[in-house]
């Protein structure tokens, strides 16, 4: 059979004796998306000359769905939408059978529909839109970003995946490289300041460009980052501020403000005094919040001396020009006219600390506040608390004599410290104020009892041992004695059946088991209540109750499971156990069927045939093993001492000397084969011959292994009997003998009974 489909001069008809086929024939079609059916192509066969028998069937990839074959012609048709981009190639079978029977009337022959692609999908900027910068007042072909388009025809046919792109909207601003999409500055001198951001517009159209092509668009942000290229500029040429003389050092005394058009660091400044008479009492500082220049006094004034002053002052970019690669600057002058003022008050103290005990009472006198008016006038003064610092109003004060009283109770756990502001005012001039800090010390007093640390839980081992340590347990106390805490702990149950504590001397008790009975069948939790007292005046205590679960824990003390249900199986055994019952079961089958296997095998089986004796299915049973004799079902090395250099030591058996002597045929009695009788006369024999196997013989061992960590579990070693044996030991050895020792323990209270 031929495929007919764009035939190659090297296609050939083979003989039908050879019934072959074209083989690795291909096809080639391009995507479509239907609706009508097209055809492939057409398949022949040297077999197909006038014959109506035949039957052509399609197998493989798309056989039946995409792909279909008219049985009578051959001829295939695509009846679905191809497209290259989900599937490109397909491979079929063509089949040549007889219409009747079914059988095949030449070997089935393999062909590929290749889908051929066709510009059928347009490009896309997968990562779109896009965002760029650039610095402004860039050079002509300075780069702003690179933009990435794909077009999922095939790039190696054709140019229906060959991209170009171009700019639509960003013109004359900018400009694309059609092959690589870099976008790149094409007008030079544009300023941020004028304007920042631009929108982009980039199109890639495929078929290089050519009439036909699909295109795609996507967007692009450009902003104009910022270059110190302008410098700072003073609102005003000329200030005037009219400071008081009672003005404080460091004091602000007036503000002003270089603008600068730049942004961020570039718009940065610093001012600077750089002329004027008595520079020395002033300074400018920069607010960093504001880029405010701020003159305050650094000395003070004198209305009396000086009336007023002049200075000149600079504002200067932090940042260097980048252009011409000096500061940009600004210049002013100030004039300072100094006032005449009442000074206000002057406490005593700039801060005053004093103590007082949390139990204090009510109206308690914590300390007092002195001020005084040093003007000529000598106004009285009046005291107040600045209650946005005593928001909670826990103090009072007396506005005559300054006496500062408690007007609510004070927890020192709550708040140590208590920084309170006092202001003191002229009576003559309510606008002379001035203020104090007092900072009030809150005592400490025994009004806390200690308590846990934290909250405990404790995991006790079943197959611990009486006196170990279940959990260790400190105190804490809100409270803070000068000396420290001390804290004593008690059982509330004095006499507990369970559980005991232990001093460590650290402020901290251990709790320890008294005994090793504690089974999760019984008890899965207990509650352990402790008293913990301090040692202030009066002694404070609590009770804190300590929860212990009762876990199953391996040999090493690791907790491994703590829920009763895991614990309690059926059978009433502990999975440990069920275990070892297992393994031991599945060892006594493998030994039993090697012990079979080796029965099977004998060297030489005894079976008596005797050409004159008619009796020959009479067999002779006298298998019990080859005693020592009997090596070839295991290995005898494998009992020398693996540590040892002697190598294998052979048996000596040793033969007997004693000949024996041969039996004298059996007669039967006249009723023929009395078979009881003979059978009972051989066992006789075979048990009484001593030249008959087993022999004895002396087998030397080198070795008698490696010791258990766990020790000997026979009783041979002992001299006492089962009854005397102490079997408490296995207690000791974790929860998987457990089981086992209360077994044996019962058994022995038993044999007491």
């Amino acid at each position: 059979m031929i495929p007919r489909n764009r035939p190659s001069e090297g296609q050939r008809i083979l003989s039908r004796a050879k019934r072959g086929w074209v083989w690795n024939q291909m096809f080639v079609l391009e995507e479509f998306s239907g609706p009508d059916p097209i055809l492939v192509g057409r398949l022949h066969t040297d077999l197909d000359v006038g014959n109506k028998n035949i039957k052509y069937v399609l197998a493989g990839e798309g056989a039946g769905t995409i792909f279909a074959i008219n049985e009578r012609t051959g001829d295939i048709h695509a009846m679905k939408r191809l497209d290259r981009e989900e599937k490109a190639e397909y491979t079929l079978t063509a089949q040549v059978i007889d219409r009747d029977s079914n059988q095949p009337l030449e070997p089935p022959s393999e062909f590929i529909i290749k889908v051929q692609d066709i510009n059928d999908n347009p490009p896309q900027f997968i990562e779109g839109p896009y965002k760029g910068s650039v610095p402004e007042m860039s050079q002509v072909g300075a780069s702003v970003t690179r933009v990435t388009a794909t077009d999922a025809d095939d790039p190696v046919y054709g140019n229906s995946a060959k991209l170009v792109y171009s700019i639509l909207e960003g013109q004359p601003y900018f400009s694309i490289d059609q092959t690589t999409a870099i976008i790149r500055v094409a007008l030079a001198g544009m300023d941020r300041e004028m304007r920042e951001e631009y929108l982009v517009v980039i199109q890639a159209k495929d078929m290089g460009g050519h009439m036909g092509g699909l295109s795609g668009t996507t967007t692009v942000t450009v902003t104009l980052t910022d270059i110190n290229d302008n410098p700072p500029k003073f609102t005003k040429g000329s200030y005037e501020f009219t400071i008081p003389e009672d003005l404080g050092i460091g004091k602000p005394g007036g503000r002003v403000k270089a603008n600068d058009r730049d942004i961020g660091e570039n718009a940065k400044s610093t001012y600077s005094i750089i002329g004027g008479d008595e520079r020395d009492i002033f300074e400018i500082v920069t607010d960093a919040q504001t880029q405010d220049g701020i003159l305050r006094l650094k000395k003070p004034l004198d209305f009396e001396s000086k009336k007023s002053y002049n200075l000149t002052i600079v504002a200067t970019n932090i940042r260097a020009d980048s252009i011409t690669g000096g500061p940009y600057m600004d210049q002013a002058t100030i004039k300072i006219v100094v006032e005449d003022a009442d000074e206000p008050p002057v406490f005593t103290k700039s801060t005053y600390l004093f103590d007082v005990h949390e139990n204090a009472a009510i109206n308690t006198v914590i300390g007092a506040v002195a001020a005084r008016d040093q003007d000529v006038s000598h106004s009285q003064v009046r005291y107040f608390i600045d209650r946005h610092t005593d928001l909670e109003r826990q103090f009072n004060i007396n506005v005559d004599d300054g006496k500062i009283t408690l007007a609510k109770p004070l927890d020192r756990e709550t708040d140590m410290w208590h920084n309170i502001t006092v202001t003191a005012t002229e009576v003559r001039n309510h606008s002379q104020v001035s203020r104090a800090v007092v900072a009030i010390k809150v005592l400490d007093i025994n009004d806390n009892a200690p308590e846990f640390a934290t909250e405990y839980e404790a995991f006790l081992c079943e197959n611990g041992k009486p006196g170990q340590v279940i959990q260790t347990i400190s105190a804490v106390d809100k409270d803070n004695p000068s000396q420290g805490h001390t804290f004593h702990y008690r059982l509330e149950m004095l006499n507990n059946p369970n559980f005991t504590i232990k001093n460590n001397l650290d402020n901290s008790i251990s709790v320890l088991a008294k005994h090793d009975s504690f089974r999760r069948q019984k008890q899965e939790t207990y509650l352990l209540p402790i008293v913990v007292t301090d040692d202030g005046e009066p002694p404070m205590s609590s009770t804190n109750t300590l929860t212990i679960r009762v876990c199953g824990c391996s040999r090493e003390g690791i907790v491994q499971s703590c829920n009763v249900e895991a614990f309690v199986l059926p059978i009433g055994l502990s999975m440990g156990a069920l275990i070892a019952i297992l393994a031991c079961i599945i060892l006594l089958l493998v030994i039993v069927v090697l012990f079979v296997t080796l029965r099977r095998h004998k060297n030489e089986p005894l079976i008596i045939k005797d050409d004159e004796d008619v009796r020959e299915n009479i067999i002779r049973y006298d298998d019990e093993g080859g005693g020592e004799e009997d090596t070839e079902a295991f290995d005898i090395a494998t009992l020398q001492n693996p540590d040892g250099i002697n190598g294998y030591l052979p048996r000596k058996d040793i033969k007997p000397d004693l000949q024996f002597m041969p039996r004298q045929g059996q007669h039967s009695g006249p009723n023929g084969v009395d078979v009881d009788e003979f059978i009972n006369v051989r066992l006789h024999e075979a048990d009484n011959d001593p030249t008959a196997p087993p022999y004895d013989s002396i087998q030397i061992y080198g070795y008698e292994g490696r010791g258990s960590i766990a020790g000997s579990l026979s009783s041979l070693e002992t001299a006492s009997s089962d009854s005397d044996q102490n079997y408490d030991y296995l207690r000791e050895w974790g929860p998987r003998f457990r089981r086992l020792g209360e077994l044996y323990s019962v058994g022995e209270s038993d044999k007491e009974t």
